[in-house]
């Protein structure tokens, strides 16, 4: 069941009603007796590992440094 606390309640348990929340509890805040806004959790954000493709095969001289000719031929 959904909660209905008071704005200036909800400012002094802000600490107790977000473990709540954590926990599933949801909340509307009311100022004046009046609905204003809800809280509830939000749906963990699924992670996606990037890096699954293989790679090009590549020789060990790829990792080797550039020559000097290699290096003007690139400008550098």
């Amino acid at each position: 069941m959904t909660e209905v606390v008071n704005v200036q309640d909800a400012k002094t348990r802000l600490s107790e009603i977000l473990s709540r929340v954590e926990r599933g509890e949801e909340f509307i805040f009311a100022r004046a007796g009046k609905p204003i806004a809800m809280l509830r959790a939000v749906e963990p954000v699924r992670r996606i590992e990037l890096g699954f493709a293989p790679g090009p095969d590549l020789p060990d001289s790829f990792w080797e440094p550039m020559s000097e000719e290699e290096l003007a031929d690139w400008g550098l």
